[in-house]
């Protein structure tokens, strides 16, 4: 980062924060993106940017299971994400 940000937002009724523009432009947040949110035993809150790589697997060589498959497709598919 090139220099510091600082913002706040407030908490809405389903606890629901919006990440401030100047705070996503600055972090480089995007779509797909997660926060991790990390309480510490002080009860300091920390959170970190998760970034979501896409196409991770789309160099890869295909290797015959036995059945069709495609990795570059399903690798981001989690369980209920169907």
């Amino acid at each position: 980062m090139s220099h510091e940000v600082e913002d706040e937002t407030t908490v809405n009724e389903s606890y629901s924060v919006t990440v401030p523009a100047a705070v996503r432009r600055e972090a480089g947040v995007e779509a797909g993106d997660k926060i991790r949110w990390h309480v510490d035993d002080d009860g300091k809150l920390s959170i970190k940017l998760v970034k979501q790589h896409y196409g991770a697997f789309s160099q890869l060589e295909p290797v015959d299971v036995g059945e069709p498959t495609d990795a570059a497709d399903d690798h981001d598919l989690i369980a209920g994400d169907y």
